[in-house]
């Protein structure tokens, strides 16, 4: 995706914003700690046979962060990138994405170093079935329920569920969420991150009296979540996308792009890249183009103290994890821009994550309807919960939303007590 600045450390900034709602909640010490480091982390180390019958061994994690609300949740990441602390950053924010919209999970991230896109297939399984043997002792149902992420998808949770389900003996299709409706997956939960990110920049559109209908937008990062977003507003808001970008490069025009025609050039092409009708656009220059809705969906730490006073948009809403740091969102406050944070914007997947995880416990399942309709309510009633806590507090909204899931998770800390 675009450039990230290596000197920042994603989980110091994931404890810098415990620590301003902490202040503002008065939380003492002892719970301060509790919620700025994580219950437990797992490191694994595994050989992986090649293609060509080598032998390769790859470094895993499993982090999961708070449990007082129920078992963790969250996604596995494979990057070529992926640091032990950054996964700890990617476990605390789903905790609180998980509060915010008041589901009954704590958070967790996993993730294994490695390069996908130089994997073969058969190599891609023989590392997820071994990744998933060595985080098996720690997730269930009841315990951790992983889910995609980045280079993830769902046949990965496929192969992670026959997996735990063959040393268990019987098939457990509560383990994972985001696997094949053949297996107990969910309608809805391919298109949840980007559909409930359309939802919120709906509410907050209204809010702030902007016409949805011909309003511009401009989405850096073309994957899943950006390239749902950009189909439900275009189609469903009649909203006009300006510019798109993936890791190669982006594109933009004016007149506007048919996000269906961008994404089969993507499909055949494998980038964004050269989408006929457009001009070129890198990654950074979508972040401060004149728009109306700016939607990060890559990766984190892409809107800092060097470019947001270059913003444009009325709107920035997150549909990646953490891409906007601390100082950037004071800027953006102070100029009057909607920030829709990344725990409430892209929090529609883990909400369908969790209707496919009570559906196969239930073993009941629901129509595309039921989930849409759900998951609206859900995102619906969570905007109007986090605007109540900014307006009351005088903050921006980030800080809203922290202050609605750190005092739901402080609450189940405090009424459970420490046991022994």
């Amino acid at each position: 995706m675009a450039n990230q600045s290596p000197a920042v450390n994603p989980f110091e900034t994931a404890q810098r914003q415990i620590d301003i709602v902490a202040d503002l909640l008065h939380l003492n010490g002892g719970v301060r700690e509790v919620l700025k480091v994580p219950k437990r982390e797992l490191t694994v180390n595994f050989p992986v046979r090649m293609d060509d019958g080598s032998f390769r061994v790859y470094t895993g994690y499993r982090v999961q962060y708070n449990m007082a609300r129920g078992p963790t949740k969250g996604g596995i990441r494979y990057h070529p990138q992926v640091t032990l602390d950054e996964v700890r950053a990617l476990a605390a924010w789903m905790t609180w994405k998980c509060a915010v919209v008041n589901i009954p999970y704590g958070g967790a991230k996993g993730g294994v170093i490695c390069d996908p896109k130089h994997m073969s297939i058969g190599e891609l399984e023989r590392l997820t079935r071994r990744y998933a043997s060595e985080i098996a002792p720690i997730i269930g149902p009841e315990v951790d329920i992983p889910a995609p992420d980045v280079y993830t998808d769902a046949q990965t949770m496929a192969w992670i569920m026959d997996t735990f389900s063959m040393q268990k003996g019987y098939s457990v299709p509560g383990v994972v969420t985001g696997k094949p409706i053949s297996i107990g997956g969910s309608e809805g939960r391919g298109e949840a991150t980007g559909r409930g990110c359309s939802y919120v920049v709906r509410e907050a559109a209204k809010e702030l009296g902007l016409k949805l209908k011909g309003a511009s937008v401009a989405i850096q990062g073309f994957g899943n979540a950006g390239s749902v977003a950009s189909k439900i507003l275009a189609d469903e808001q009649g909203a006009k996308i300006v510019a798109v970008s993936d890791s190669k490069g982006g594109i933009t025009n004016p007149d506007g792009l048919n996000p269906h025609a961008v994404d089969e050039h993507k499909r055949k092409t494998g980038s964004v890249v050269g989408f006929p009708g457009s001009k070129p656009i890198t990654n950074d220059e979508i972040l401060t183009m004149k728009c109306d809705v700016l939607i990060p969906a890559a990766l984190e730490n892409q809107l800092s103290a060097k470019n947001a006073d270059k913003v444009q948009a009325k709107i920035v809403a997150e549909a990646a994890n953490g891409p906007t740091l601390p100082e950037a969102d004071t800027i953006l406050f102070q100029k009057g821009i909607t920030v829709l944070p990344d725990i409430l914007a892209n929090a529609g997947g883990v909400t369908v994550s969790y209707f496919e995880w009570a559906q196969d416990l239930q073993g009941f399942f629901w129509t595309l309807d039921e989930v849409n309709q759900r998951l609206e309510r859900v995102m619906v009633g969570s905007y109007a919960d986090m605007r109540k806590q900014a307006k009351a507090h005088s903050v921006h909204n980030r800080t809203g939303a922290y202050l609605l899931a750190i005092q739901r998770v402080v609450d189940a800390i405090r009424i459970r007590g420490i046991y022994p």
